[in-house]
């Protein structure tokens, strides 16, 4: 695990999302730094394609395509950055993915959700993790394997989380 010890204080959007485009081009393809749209918050998402089943070394996953887009606020009402790092398969309509904002008070400052298409199906609390902002991004990375093993399915159908997933302990 790399650890990062600069000074939150004096982070630059642009700069951290070209930082965090550097890491994701390891192993993302076609990574991109792009302006948010107006629904969403944070000046940029990073956004990088991936298979899924050579990401996962899973071969039977059902599904082939996929991608991250990760995104940071700096500077929030909180005394914390806000994020979102998304996991999403267009084939499924899938959005697995962390956020750490003020949308949730009632689970914390960190949520992660499953969303199928444009509903939301589960919220579950998330670990509050206070580093730097590209310590997160290798955390959230490095559990994404088991958030995505942690989705319940019905049908073709995501119903929520597994909570015995050792994710939510």
């Amino acid at each position: 695990m790399v650890v990062f010890l600069a000074n939150r204080a004096n982070l630059q959007h642009k700069r951290l999302h070209d930082r965090i485009q550097q890491r994701l081009g390891a192993e993302f393809n076609d990574v991109r730094r792009r302006r948010t749209e107006p629904r969403e918050a944070g000046p940029y998402r990073v956004v990088g394609d991936v298979n899924p089943r050579q990401f996962l070394g899973d071969d039977e996953y059902p599904v082939t395509a996929a991608r991250v887009e990760i995104g940071f606020q700096l500077r929030t009402s909180d005394p914390y950055e806000h994020y979102w790092i998304n996991w999403l398969e267009p084939d499924r309509s899938l959005l697995v993915g962390w956020h750490q904002d003020d949308t949730h008070g009632d689970l914390g400052p960190v949520h992660l959700q499953v969303t199928d298409g444009s509903t939301v199906v589960a919220y579950e609390r998330a670990q509050f993790i206070d580093t730097h902002p590209l310590d997160v991004v290798e955390q959230r990375l490095e559990s994404l394997p088991d958030a995505l093993l942690a989705v319940e399915w019905e049908g073709e159908r995501p119903i929520g989380f597994d909570a015995s997933a050792a994710l939510f302990e």
